[in-house]
This record gives C-alpha cells, structure tokens and sequence, in this order.
C-alpha cells in the first residue's frame, strides 16, 4: 500500500523524534571492492553450492537496507555476493586492527565502529550508507546465534526499524541464508566448507512509510501520527518504540517464512 501526501507530512512532522543523524564523513571510496565485484562473483558461483531465490527484489541503485539472520562469519560475504551490488557492512574496530586486514575493510567499503561510540555512534556511521544512497547490510538480530540447535533465529533490535524510519525511503530487503552455518560453524570450523549447500531468499522489500500505512503493518494514517504529535516527549517516544517493535517483529516473521532456520 502506498502512503499518501497527508501521511508522509504527518511523518515527518515527527522528525525530531526519530532522526538519526549520519557522521558527515561520507563514504570510502571503493574501486578495489567494485572490480572485485564484478570480476570475482561469476567465477565464485559456480563453484559454490549456492541457489539464490528472489534476487529480483533486491533493487539494483538506491537506498537498501539487506537484513538478514546471522549463523556464521561468512555470512556478510554470502550476502555480498548474492545481492549482485555493492554492500555496505559494519564492523566493529577489533577487525581493523591488523593492517592487512585493515587495507582489506577499508577497500572494500566496511565501515568501522568505535567501541567507546556505542549504539548511537554505529546508526550514524549506518545513515552515512542510506544518505549515499548505497546498500547497507544488517544483521536485526544484533549478534550471531550461539543457539546450538534450531531454531537459530534470534529476536531483533530495533535499530533496523529506526534505521528504516529515519530514512523511509529506504527499502528494507529481508533475506533468509541457510547452509551458512553447515559451511562454516563458529568454533568448529577454521576454513569454509564450500562443497555444502548455500541458500539465499530475498523476499519482497517494503519502505517505512508503505510499511506504516499498509493495514497489516503499522496501521496508521495521518490523524494517528497527528494524534502521537499532540503527546508529551515520553509519550511520543513510547509510541515510537512500539512501531520501532512492530515492524521489527514482522521483519524477523519474514525471515522466517523465508526459510531461515
């Protein structure tokens, strides 16, 4: 469903409320990470068990947030690869410590995270790559699974919610990977076991504001966004957690239609 004029100003005059606003620092600039991608995907998938569903919902320019489940290290590179563009990931500082490893994120577009920043500081370095116009690739779940048995998928935090409704214009793609797990088990396996089936489903994206005026979703319409507008700071606040809540939950539901273990 798409949203109309009224809504989309009534949105936004809650702008204050739910703004993340990005660093300024821009993006890196990738050219390594471009050649790389258009010269080593074609070769890697046919070596790779891997069935890419729904690739066709991933949009090939704009503002893109991937949210996938989270079971192993490889699946950032799963993803990259099965997007068929340029992927944006953050990653904490610890992995930009070894210089070789350092050259690598840096060339390849990761953007490092800072400890001592926090959660503020990893949504305003996340804006940077929504403001750009580029794909961002997020894990709603917040961490890897440590589950040892299915099923794996953990709930998600509400950043990607406040990502997409800072920035509603944004289509937030979800993706189920399977296999990764087999392929690569934390603490049990030191090297990918690419012989193993890989499986990535892409469903259909949605952007906050279609999201918030769909009646399977947030529900809402001018007068009810008005209506938060007229409360006290904390009530405004809460009524936005509850969206931020909601649509994560549906987004994680997704996930999990999709396949995701």
């Amino acid at each position: 469903m798409q949203p109309d004029t009224h809504l989309i100003q009534a949105w936004e005059s809650l702008r204050q409320h739910w703004i993340i606003h990005p660093t300024g620092k821009g993006m890196p600039k990738t050219p390594i990470y471009s050649l790389l991608r258009m010269v080593i995907p074609p070769f890697v998938r046919p070596l790779l068990r891997l069935r890419i569903r729904g690739s066709h919902h991933i949009p090939r320019k704009g503002a893109t947030i991937l949210a996938a489940n989270h079971l192993s290290h490889i699946d950032p590179l799963v993803v990259i690869v099965g997007s068929r563009r340029t992927t944006h990931y953050l990653a904490k500082d610890g992995h930009f410590e070894n210089p070789v490893l350092r050259t690598v994120m840096h060339s390849t577009g990761q953007i490092e995270t800072l400890r001592e920043e926090g959660g503020s500081g990893a949504l305003s370095s996340a804006a940077d790559i929504l403001v750009a116009n580029r794909a961002l690739g997020i894990f709603p779940e917040g961490t890897r699974s440590k589950r040892t048995e299915s099923p794996f998928l953990l709930p998600g935090k509400t950043g990607v919610a406040r990502l997409a409704a800072s920035y509603p214009n944004s289509v937030v793609v979800p993706i189920a990977l399977n296999g990764t797990r087999q392929c690569m088990q934390p603490q049990h396996h030191k090297f990918p076991r690419f012989w193993k089936r890989l499986n990535i489903h892409a469903g259909e994206g949605i952007t906050w504001l279609q999201w918030l005026a769909d009646p399977a979703g947030g529900d809402m319409s001018s007068e009810s966004l008005s209506a938060i507008a007229q409360g006290e700071e904390h009530e405004i606040r809460a009524s936005l957690a509850k969206l931020y809540r909601k649509f994560t939950d549906q987004l994680m539901g997704s996930i999990a239609s999709l396949g995701a273990p």
